[in-house]
């Protein structure tokens, strides 16, 4: 797409926004529990530590791993989180069971989760020759025997379905009770969109296992905000940001998804030259990618200017896809997310009372631009070489996505959103989308 055609589309949209009422409204969020005792969850980079885990028969070594679906049979090779132990260790063919532990894998797992793919994770254990997996909560209960330390008790709730954050104790702690069991705090949900919520919960986990829930609370409200722009495939779901100001979680939500973006469009150019595209798009894409690096660092330090901490996006490692999954991707994240994100940088630009902010935008806004006039030129190549039935799934996931999209703006913003960072109020946010849809999605 001609980019100048793109900013004088974005230029109407910005003056029809102009006519809408300036509403401000917040939105709250419940206190959490008593923290008294409670201590941090042990971790490592990539998720929770499994270290003190005393294992029946003990094993030479254990990992948490992970896999990730993208629709029935679809299963990708598996990531590992965490391990211990020398893998191997009293094999009498080490090579055959590190080949064993490689290709270690389930087609599903426990603490299932879904966003726009569904993970799963499992414990691999290896003991002399033998390698293997446990994946239900049966079998990872009749490995851990009796809970007897908290990284078992974490682990136990972790399976039974509740997130446990590695660095917020309100929505990732543990504590030894004097009965010998345990009290673990984990969430659920997600603040994100319109409708959801993320829920704080205090499970007591016995020494036999059994997991009962004694306490539940909303912590926050969905934030509409934290889906606008390019996700990449694979990106996993972050623990939600805590952080006491709206300004340092809305800064600290931009942070994670403009480095997510980075390997968006790494991955972006790489499928591309797999699919023949000309150079010229490959080179763009990863210009883009260069780009996102650079509005990851301006958006973190804003984070932590209000008091937010960034978290580092986890993406999982996924095979190349076809040219069609491709182009789908392309038309929901880029022609829909990624365009209308464009736009409201250009929005904050023009109303961002904070002036750190508002310079941030503007160059944040040109890139964005650029970004997504590539989505719609990537589109115009695609789709000649598609069938007429792949086009058509793309015109109806893209109505679909800018329906979510309509409802995921329509959700109220803290004031200080509004008039620091200059985001669109709801009214206005509709208005923007209204004349995208109207030259663009129609």
């Amino acid at each position: 797409m001609n980019i100048h055609r793109l900013r004088r589309l974005f230029s109407r949209a910005l003056h029809a926004s102009l006519a809408t009422p300036l509403v401000l409204a917040g939105c709250g969020t419940d206190g959490s529990t008593d923290l008294t005792g409670y201590s941090q969850v042990a971790c490592t980079d990539q998720g929770l530590a499994v270290s003190d885990l005393t294992l029946t028969p003990a094993p030479d070594f254990v990992q948490l791993r992970y896999i990730t679906t993208n629709g029935p049979g679809q299963v990708f090779t598996p990531f590992a989180a965490s391990s211990s132990g020398q893998a191997c260790a009293t094999a009498t063919d080490v090579p055959a069971c590190e080949t064993a532990l490689e290709n270690a894998t389930v087609n599903a797992g426990f603490h299932h989760v879904c966003l726009d793919i569904c993970s799963d994770a499992f414990l691999v254990t290896t003991r002399g020759d033998e390698v293997k997996t446990h994946a239900t909560l049966a079998e990872l209960q009749q490995v851990l025997g009796t809970v007897d330390t908290e990284q078992e008790a974490v682990l136990k709730t972790f399976a039974a379905g509740y997130s446990v954050s590695c660095s917020e104790l309100k929505s990732g702690a543990v504590k030894k009770n004097d009965d010998g069991s345990f009290s673990v705090i984990g969430t659920k949900g997600y603040a994100c969109g319109p409708g959801t919520e993320l829920t704080q919960h205090v499970v007591k986990v016995t020494a036999s296992g059994e997991v009962q829930e004694q306490e539940k609370r909303v912590l926050e409200k969905g934030n509409p905000n934290c889906n606008i722009g390019r996700r990449p495939v694979g990106l996993q779901v972050a623990e939600a940001c805590q952080d006491p100001e709206a300004l340092g979680r809305y800064f600290a939500d931009a942070a994670h998804l403009e480095a997510a973006s980075v390997h968006a469009f790494l991955r972006l150019r790489d499928e591309l030259e797999l699919h023949g595209a000309d150079v010229g798009l490959q080179d763009a894409a990863r210009r883009s990618a260069m780009e996102e690096v650079q509005h990851a660092r301006v958006t973190d330090q804003l984070a932590r200017r209000f008091g937010g901490t960034p978290q580092r996006p986890v993406v999982a490692e996924l095979p190349p896809r076809s040219l069609m999954d491709v182009a789908l991707e392309n038309a929901v994240e880029g022609c829909v997310r990624e365009t209308y994100g464009a736009l409201l940088a250009h929005h904050q630009a023009l109303h961002a009372r904070d002036l750190e902010v508002r310079e941030a935008m503007v160059r944040i806004a040109e890139d964005e631009t650029r970004h997504a006039a590539l989505s719609w030129d990537i589109d115009q190549w695609a789709r000649p070489r598609l069938s007429a039935q792949e086009r058509e799934t793309l015109r109806e996931a893209q109505k679909r996505a800018v329906a979510l999209l309509r409802e995921e703006v329509a959700v109220p913003l803290d004031a200080s959103i509004i008039t620091e960072a200059g985001m669109p109020t709801p009214e206005a946010a509709l208005a923007l989308l209204d004349t995208l849809e109207q030259d663009l999605w129609a």
